[in-house]
């Protein structure tokens, strides 16, 4: 049988929105035909379908093409205030690859996220705000209200300088609210290493499930690196 094109692909996306058993396997071969060279500006097509069947895909297309979906940036927008969870985790994803300090108001809207009402989504905003660089978390501290989420993002921030606050990190996660706290677990992982896992190990103890799952994981890699 041969090879089906990216063209041939998208249209067999289209046309199996709801096809699980189709669109899958369509996916998986787009993706290596983007790598290969299909022009990514084609997901547009799948993007503003139209059909909600269908955005889950390209989101996730977009979250596995990692820089190569830098042309599509601006299409991240309204993909994170998706009412589909799956979306929005995807393009949190995606945004953490391709959006810059020139996406102030882009990387604003992922740090809003971080009280996202679905778990899944808050652990994407948690990666994101443990793994952005500091260029990318000035950015979107600069678009962001006055407020607890733009003190809580600069404060962030300033635990990238010489002298961590690691007392209130410590306080953060213990007594603070479910906001601080996953921001306090996002300085905990950067600052922990094989050496130091305190920080992470008080993380692990919270009652936020998101929180306590991606401490774990950052601690098992940490275990497993030792």
């Amino acid at each position: 049988m041969p090879t089906q094109t990216g063209e041939d692909l998208i249209e067999r996306i289209l046309a199996h929105p709801g096809d699980a058993d189709l669109v899958g396997p369509a996916a998986n071969d787009l993706l290596s035909e983007l790598y290969a060279g299909f022009p990514v500006q084609n997901l547009v097509r799948l993007l503003h379908s139209g059909d909600d069947r269908i955005l889950p895909t390209a989101a996730w297309l977009l979250s596995e093409l990692t820089d190569l979906a830098a042309p599509l940036v601006e299409e991240l927008p309204p993909l994170l205030s998706h009412p589909i969870r799956s979306v929005r985790y995807d393009a949190v994803a995606a945004a953490l690859v391709i959006a810059d300090e020139r996406h102030g108001p882009l990387i604003a809207r992922v740090i809003e996220l971080s009280h996202d009402p679905e778990s899944g989504v808050r652990w994407k905003a948690l990666e994101f705000l443990t793994e952005a660089s500091i260029e990318q978390l000035e950015a979107g501290a600069a678009c962001l209200p006055p407020g607890q989420l733009k003190d809580l993002t600069e404060w962030l921030i300033r635990q990238d300088g010489d002298e961590p606050d690691l007392t209130g990190i410590v306080h953060r996660l213990e007594d603070g609210d479910a906001v601080s706290r996953l921001f306090a677990t996002a300085a905990a992982a950067s600052l922990s290493d094989e050496q130091d896992t305190n920080l992470l190990e008080h993380a692990v103890m919270v009652e936020e499930e998101e929180i306590r799952s991606f401490a774990e994981e950052r601690l098992n890699e940490l275990r497993g690196s030792a």
